[in-house]
């Protein structure tokens, strides 16, 4: 894993493709450890946080996570997810946050040296093209150590550094004795 502690780094944090990818390792992250991680190797300049967020639920389990990523230096953006019933009849909900990061990241590009991408999506394959074109380099975060792989082969190809969340994992996991985080992502169809 290559970072230099005098770039200007930043995080984008697709949060239900991040949650996916941890629950099919079969561990939680510790988000303050997450930060503390990034900020110990490179000069961390902001850290995005992704996710849709059910709003006709009174309670959303959520919650507590986002509001605890709010108030602990994480940027948090969400927008509401909508649910539908799809053909099966079965209740569904769409929360795709890609446009708001691919945004984020390209506005944010001309002030970064180096822009983390915690996702596997294919879909942010010309994202992180266009953000090299600016001279930004781009690593990404995924697995390809669950069944099946979180990372598509295409985004894997064009980071300049693919890194297995597997390796470096145990820099920012919640420790098995600290319990289960009150705030769990949801799972949201990226159609």
């Amino acid at each position: 894993m290559q970072f230099v502690q005098q770039e200007r780094t930043a995080l984008f944090i697709d949060g239900a493709n991040l949650y996916a990818a941890t629950r099919s390792l079969g561990f939680d992250i510790d988000y303050r450890r997450l930060l503390d991680f990034f900020s110990s190797k490179t000069t961390l300049v902001r850290a995005y946080y992704y996710s849709a967020l059910l709003e006709t639920e009174e309670y959303s389990p959520l919650k507590p996570l986002t509001d605890w990523l709010a108030y602990n230096g994480f940027t948090l953006v969400t927008k509401p997810a909508k649910e539908f019933t799809d053909a099966q009849g079965r209740r569904r909900i769409k929360g795709n946050m890609d446009i708001e990061l691919a945004i984020d990241m390209l506005e944010l590009a001309p002030r970064l040296d180096h822009a983390v991408l915690f996702s596997g999506d294919s879909d942010f394959r010309r994202l992180v093209e266009a953000v090299q074109r600016r001279g930004v380099r781009v690593s990404v975060i995924s697995s390809i150590k669950t069944n099946p792989p979180m990372i598509a082969d295409e985004l894997r190809r064009q980071a300049d550094q693919y890194i297995e969340l597997a390796d470096i994992a145990p820099g920012f996991t919640r420790k098995a004795s600290e319990g289960r985080p009150r705030g769990l992502e949801r799972d949201y169809d990226d159609e």
